[in-house]
Parts: C-alpha cells; sequence; structure tokens
C-alpha cells in the first residue's frame, strides 16, 4: 500500500512523517497545519523538545478529523518512572489517544518506562509502543521482561549508515525501523553523491527526494523536518515515481558503515539527567 506500513500489531500506519525537532511556537503551529495538509499523514514529537502543546494547536489548525492523521511522540527518560507521565502528555498534546509513544533513550529506568507504555497500550490510551535509539542488546531486555514486543524502533537510518547495527535484529523481531535524520542531517557529501546526482536527472527530482524515496522502497518508516514550506512540501513528493531495484542496492551500497551521531558514555549520562522543559 502506497504510503503505508504494517505493524506487528495488525496497524497500518503511514511511512512518511513530519518531524517537529528544534521548532517551537508559532512556526511550529503553522508547519504542523501545512505539513498535515501538504503530504503527510504523521506528525512526530517528543516531550523533549518541548513542543507538544504547540503541536497539539498544530493538529487542530490543520481542519482535520484526529482519526485522519497519526500522532506519534517519545517519552522522555527522565519520566521513565513518572506513572502520570503518559496521561500528562495526552494533555499537552490535546487529544484522548496517541497513535505511537516510543522510549526515547535507553537510559534510566526504561523497563519501567516500558511497562507503563504497555499499560496505556492496554487501556487504549496508545495505539501502537516502541523504542528509540536502544541497541540490540537492550532490544533484548525488553523482549525478555516486557509483555508486549515492541512495534516501532526509531534510529538513525540513511544511505551512509542504513540502520545496519539493528537493522537484522528488527527484521527478524517483526519490528518496524522508522529513520531519524533520513537525509543524513542535511550531509552535502550525500547529496552531491554521483548516483543520488543521476537518479535525481533521471527522475526529475532532487537529491533529497531520491535520498526519501530509497526509506520508502527499503522498507523504512522516516521523519524528515524542515522550517520552510517548500522543503515541507518537497519531501513529501516521493510518491509518484519508483527505483529499480537494482537502484535501490546501489544507493545502500553507499553505506559508510558510520553513524553521524555518536553515543558516549557523556551523551547518554545528559539524556538520563536533562528534564523536559515542563518539569519541576
Amino acid at each position: 500500500m502506497l504510503n503505508r506500513m504494517e505493524l506487528n500489531n495488525g496497524l497500518i500506519i503511514p511511512q512518511l512523517g513530519f518531524g517537529t525537532i528544534s521548532q517551537s511556537g508559532e512556526q511550529i503551529i503553522d508547519n504542523v497545519a501545512f505539513a498535515l495538509n501538504n503530504g503527510y499523514d504523521l506528525i512526530d514529537t517528543a516531550n523533549r523538545y518541548g513542543n507538544e502543546v504547540e503541536v497539539g494547536l498544530g493538529l487542530k489548525r490543520s481542519g482535520l478529523k484526529r482519526e485522519d492523521y497519526f500522532l506519534e511522540t517519545k517519552l522522555g527518560p527522565t519520566l521513565y518512572e513518572k506513572n502520570s507521565a503518559v496521561d500528562d502528555t495526552l494533555v499537552r498534546l490535546g487529544t484522548d489517544y496517541i497513535d505511537a509513544m516510543i522510549l526515547h533513550h535507553p537510559v534510566n529506568n526504561y523497563i519501567h518506562g516500558y511497562r507503563m507504555l504497555e499499560k496505556a497500550y492496554k487501556e487504549g490510551k496508545l495505539r501502537a509502543i516502541g523504542l528509540s535509539n536502544f541497541p540490540v542488546e537492550k532490544i533484548q531486555e525488553v523482549l525478555d521482561q516486557c509483555e508486549i514486543r515492541p512495534m516501532i524502533m526509531q534510529v538513525e537510518c540513511h544511505p551512509y549508515y542504513p540502520a545496519e547495527a539493528v537493522k537484522p535484529f528488527c527484521d527478524a523481531a517483526g519490528i518496524r525501523l522508522q529513520s531519524w535524520f533520513p537525509l543524513g542531517h542535511g550531509s552535502r557529501d550525500m547529496m552531491d553523491e554521483a548516483l543520488i546526482t543521476e537518479l535525481a536527472a533521471k527522475y526529475g527530482k532532487t537529491a533529497a527526494q531520491i535520498i526519501l524515496r530509497w526509506h520508502t522502497q527499503m522498507g523504512f518508516g522516516l521523519v524528515p523536518g524542515s522550517k520552510s514550506h517548500n522543503h515541507i512540501a518537497e519531501n513529501a513528493d516521493i510518491f509518484d515515481f519508483t527505483m529499480t531495484e537494482e537502484e535501490v542496492r546501489a544507493i545502500t551500497a553507499l553505506n559508510r558503515h558510520e553513524p553521524f551521531y555518536h553515543v558516549t558514555e557523556e551523551s547518554l549520562h545528559r539524556m538520563a539527567v536533562t528534564k523536559c522543559n515542563f518539569e519541576e
């Protein structure tokens, strides 16, 4: 199904979403509404982004019915043991349910955090649950200690690093990958690859559109973000052409086997202790 993928609980979700990191205020209210009326059916945010209230206002400004879009957010690590965290998120977003909530980072008491997601899922407050940035060994801990298999794993993924550290494991476990940094954080090296520019010329598309289409043909979900209406619309205009299997394999072969974002003890500690802007 075009621009759709099925999760392991049978839920059909959009492949393409609009990412809202580093946007706030009137800008994100306007961009969420614009995205939902210009090719996107999924909006991705997070407790840590500090913009859930504005995202909720953008959802309303779009004029769409609640059932007409898919809303995804991420539970912040400092909230993994706060039993009201899911309900508080519903209030900030101004909604009765969230289509997907995932744990943002593998720090603090993530097993308790995941069990909170399971509880809210059973109560109908969440339609899907999952993880973000978890290495294989910690995904396995969740599988071993929790009841409901994660449905989504959000991870850095792009042609220079096609999620190779977790993809085989998640594929075997039936966990759908969803790419953040789908354009490699705007890497000019990637955009200027001869293969990418050749395919862009062949299909009458931009380099960014070729890369985003690669994600969808690989079976990944993706949540590119942009502050520009032109780029938001351009990033959604990727479903009117299909590359050959050989071309998709050639793009995958650009793999440099190294992510742009490197996890360190310092970065993990920062994620563990940095509170969301609404926390006391």
